[in-house]
């Protein structure tokens, strides 16, 4: 199966290449490499063009945040398979879209997910959280279960049936599009129960107090526009975080 995967990146000169080396150097032959720039003003873009050769599609303009930018990435992909890989982030080895692409057509379902890890910034080496996601049912949605959407690929056809990231929300459009496809469109999905994805610390959603009560407030929205649990969801969401920063890989 071809897989799109789709880069979104803003000035963020030191990690980028660490992203695009990850993705060029993955076993898995069919895949259609998007990189969405947000017309950086540091470095970024010249580090992007000595890979220009190897990207299919390179897009280098002012957007209106992530989401609008993962969403040009969509419209610009012609795979079988959507994912992501932000530019802050590394796949755990060079199989994992090999691994992905057998558990699509082994299982033949709509979506596969998988588990990521948080990694120190200067260190990627040094796992300060792992995050497990354990196999899906649709009652775990209400007690706060959602896969790590970096670890979430998708089939095209999903995206083009159901919609894609509502940039109405500025840090949980993710949330909200899980919360779409498999809660109320009930999509299937298969576990892959390994680590897919190492990413830095000091993501959008919890790199502040403010940024956090934003990110609650837009769980809560992201939840009742799918009429989908409630305060005490979101409860169960954040403390189901805390035996992520004890369990080892």
């Amino acid at each position: 199966m071809k897989i799109s995967v789709i880069t979104a990146v803003y000035n963020n000169e030191n990690t980028i290449e660490d992203a695009l080396k990850s993705v060029l150097s993955q076993t898995h032959t069919n895949v259609e490499y998007i990189v969405i720039d947000g017309k950086s003003t540091d470095k970024t873009l010249n580090i992007i063009k000595r890979y220009e050769d190897k990207i299919d599609t390179l897009v280098s303009e002012a957007d209106s945040g992530i989401y609008d930018a993962l969403n040009k990435g969509i419209k610009y992909a012609t795979g079988d398979i959507v994912c992501f890989l932000h530019s802050d982030d590394i796949y755990e080895n060079e199989n994992v879209l090999q691994k992905v692409n057998a558990l699509f057509e082994k299982e033949n379902v709509d979506s596969v997910y998988g588990d990521l890890v948080y990694v120190n910034k200067e260190n990627i080496n040094k796992v300060v959280r792992y995050w497990k996601s354990g196999e899906y049912s649709h009652s775990k949605l209400k007690n706060g279960w959602m896969p790590p959407h970096p670890t979430f690929f998708v089939k095209r056809e999903v995206y083009e049936k159901y919609g894609s990231f509502d940039t109405s929300f500025r840090i949980a459009a993710d949330y909200d599009t899980v919360l779409r496809f498999l809660g109320v469109q009930r999509i299937t999905t298969a576990y892959l129960p390994e680590v897919l994805i190492k990413m830095r610390l000091g993501g959008e959603s919890n790199k502040s107090l403010a940024n956090l009560k934003k990110k609650t407030l837009e769980d809560i929205k992201a939840l009742r526009k799918n009429d989908i649990g409630g305060y005490m969801t979101i409860i169960m969401k954040n403390l189901s975080k805390i035996p992520q920063f004890f369990k080892s890989k």
